[in-house]
């Protein structure tokens, strides 16, 4: 079916586009697939099992609307956000763009959400039907960013099965300065102070940029494990490799994300799991969009996978189509679960 309306769906701008799968989601008119359960795609994350590896990336549910037909739709985990402390309204528009030969978008939303007391009553008044992750982060013209995670971390840490710390947006000006040393440890050790008064062990994920210098590789990974971070979520959106694409939005400023992204994804999820090793649970993100490319992965290192463009270029039945390629992947490696062929490529003593 949705092959047969990309046309017509594609010939709205992008977030018109988004806002109405967000509508036909609420209103359960959007028809899913049923999803093939199988034991070798679940895993244990959060303290909770989950029947496959497959989530929805922060973005598409910003204000936490619609997890639940997320759910029926098969993802086996959904984050939502990113949920700023105050509501904001986001860059001007336009502010999405197709790329339509290069199966990617690029966008410059912002944060754009409804802020966090709103959000959380909608939380509390549907309880998730899965595991749910809530992505937090600053105001845009807030004085203190720091202090903003923290009330992110006040407001969800009862609610949310994980929350994410985004520190990597291109699209609010100055947020990727926190990947320095001395900014990331102070707000880490402040999370993880905030964490002890609230007496809350709720796990923290931090999503990282891809336009890191691999020289840096290093330092973050031991100030992830100086402070205690269970999970990396790699990666967001990038601001650069434009040079290959061939739409002409490839012009446009924002966060590029879909295929183009995928090959540094996989480098960086691998490059963080030889340093790592299994301490910190990866979460891969850029380019998931088939089988082969959540097996790509996986075997570099992510336990879990998020997507986002990847739904919007091929419907929103996209993880029964990935489900039944990856089972196929995954029977000719003859392992029995996942979980065995996580860093694979890289084999470890």
């Amino acid at each position: 079916m949705f092959e047969k309306i990309r046309g017509l769906i594609f010939k709205l701008d992008p977030e018109t586009a988004h806002n109405l799968a967000i509508k036909a989601l609420k209103l359960n008119y959007i028809p899913n697939k049923t999803v093939k359960k199988n034991k070798i795609l679940e895993l244990d994350i959060f303290g909770k099992k989950i029947p496959n590896p497959i989530g929805i990336a922060a973005g598409f549910d910003k204000d936490a609307e619609v997890y639940n037909s997320l759910f029926k739709l098969g993802f086996g985990f959904v984050e939502v956000g990113t949920v700023t402390p105050l509501k904001q309204y986001g860059n001007p528009k336009p502010r999405v763009f197709r790329l339509e030969e290069d199966e990617a978008l690029i966008n410059r939303l912002g944060f754009n959400n409804s802020g966090s007391e709103k959000v959380r009553a909608r939380i509390l008044s549907n309880s998730p039907k899965g595991l749910l992750g809530i992505n937090i982060g600053p105001n845009k013209d807030t004085k203190d960013r720091v202090k903003d995670y923290l009330v992110g971390l006040r407001k969800f840490h009862d609610i949310g099965d994980y929350l994410t710390v985004n520190i990597s947006s291109p699209n609010t000006e100055n947020l990727r300065s926190f990947h320095k040393d001395e900014e990331l440890d102070e707000l880490l050790k402040e999370i993880q102070a905030e964490k002890i008064r609230l007496k809350t062990n709720v796990p923290i994920a931090l999503k990282i940029s891809p336009d890191i210098e691999n020289k840096n590789i290093d330092r973050i990974c031991e100030i992830l494990t100086n402070n205690k971070i269970t999970t990396v979520i790699i990666s967001n959106s990038t601001d650069r490799t434009r040079e290959n694409l061939k739409n002409i939005n490839k012009l446009e400023k924002g966060g590029l994300s879909g295929k183009p992204l995928e090959n540094k994804s996989n480098f960086l999820i691998n490059e963080f799991f030889k340093n790592l090793k299994s301490d910190i649970t990866i979460i891969g993100v850029g380019g998931v969009d088939s089988g082969r490319s959540v097996y790509e992965k996986i075997i570099n290192g992510a336990k879990l996978v998020q997507l986002y463009t990847g739904m919007v270029f091929k419907g929103p039945n996209i993880v029964s189509k990935i489900n039944d390629e990856f089972i196929e992947i995954i029977k000719k490696t003859g392992v029995n679960n996942i979980s065995e062929l996580v860093g694979s490529k890289n084999k470890l003593d």
